[in-house]
């Protein structure tokens, strides 16, 4: 009986070598991709006819002997040759002929009965321990990134996230199948997609890159198997105030030349609350004042320190009676430096 060759790896999109890692991700994407629910009304008869093809050629390569089996076939096989099968299903005995002609989606069901036994493609793909055999999978992972202001990361804080993630499809129970069909709830994926919000504890001390793991979190498990787990990256937003280097933060303190020359205690803001700091005398711009223990966490109950780096400010506006005492001190520099 000849029926039309179908080249799974072609369908998932991947090389004759791919990992098990490899064809579960090209079945994910392309499910995703040609879910009929996701697709305009045009094109929800070509998506269904897209899931079946992909639905099969996961059900083939995902299995070890199925696989083994189907790479019997040789990597000599191309798109448009006809499978001429001699024999009792499921065993050996098959020889192939190249022929001419357009893929015919028609002779999917029965390349794959005809090879893999079963008389139609509800006797293996529909079969319960098929259904088993999906049904046990841990949920994947999800990454997300969550927006924090540096006072937040340095206390720490509570968070409503907005998440969109997947759970086993409750028409067909994860399995994609239903009844001796594909589920069309899910369009045989197994996997339907569900938003909720997810009250997070953002722990005090964490920094910009930083990876939040929060187990079971992530894409939901089916047939009993756990879910995966969240990891948020954290991203701090730009301070007007505050510089982050690793534990270390740093903030800048204009001071008058004054200050800067004859040295006072001023008030400096900090993550803890405002703080007096000294400007010792002689102070010069880019000198940096070090506030001990006033950074991030750094483990093991240390902390980082903050740095306050001083500018002098020179005021494009003065008295007459501040010019003049400029001037005077311009004179004792003048008389000092000649008397040296």
């Amino acid at each position: 009986m000849a029926v039309e060759y179908q080249d799974y790896y072609k369908i998932l999109g991947i090389d004759r070598n791919a990992t098990d890692k490899e064809i579960k991700s090209a079945y994910r994407r392309l499910a995703k991709k040609w879910h009929p629910d996701l697709q305009p009304p045009e094109k929800k008869k070509e998506a269904e006819e897209q899931i079946k093809r992909i639905n099969e050629a996961y059900e083939v390569l995902s299995d070890p002997q199925k696989r083994a089996k189907y790479d019997q076939l040789g990597s000599g096989w191309q798109h448009g040759q006809e499978f001429h099968y001699e024999g009792q299903p499921g065993m050996g005995g098959f020889r192939y002929y190249r022929t001419s002609g357009d893929f015919d989606l028609s002779d999917f069901s029965e390349f794959f009965a005809q090879f893999f036994g079963g008389g139609d493609l509800g006797g293996d793909i529909f079969s319960g321990r098929s259904q088993r055999r999906r049904g046990a999978e841990r949920g994947q992972d999800v990454e997300s990134e969550i927006e924090l202001t540096v006072e937040e990361a340095y206390r720490g804080t509570a968070k409503s996230l907005r998440l969109a993630t997947e759970a086993a499809c409750t028409a067909c129970g994860g399995s994609g199948i239903a009844g001796r069909g594909f589920c069309p709830r899910c369009g045989g994926t197994g996997l339907t997609t569900r938003e909720r919000t997810l009250e997070v504890r953002i722990p005090k001390g964490v920094r910009d890159g930083s990876r939040i793991r929060l187990k079971g979190q992530g894409h939901e498990g089916r047939g009993g198997a756990p879910s995966g787990d969240l990891y948020l990256k954290v991203r701090l937003r730009p301070h007007p105030l505050y510089r982050l280097k690793g534990t270390d933060v740093e903030s800048d303190l204009t001071i008058r030349p004054e200050q800067a020359v004859l040295g006072d205690r001023v008030t400096v803001q900090t993550l803890d609350g405002p703080v007096t700091v000294t400007v010792p005398p002689g102070s010069r711009s880019g000198t940096l004042l070090r506030l001990k223990g006033k950074g991030f966490p750094a483990g093991k109950g240390e902390r980082g320190h903050h740095y306050v780096r001083l500018a002098i400010d020179i005021p494009a506006q003065i008295s007459a009676a501040e010019r003049e005492l400029y001037r005077k001190i311009s004179e004792l520099s003048q008389r000092s430096g000649s008397s040296a």
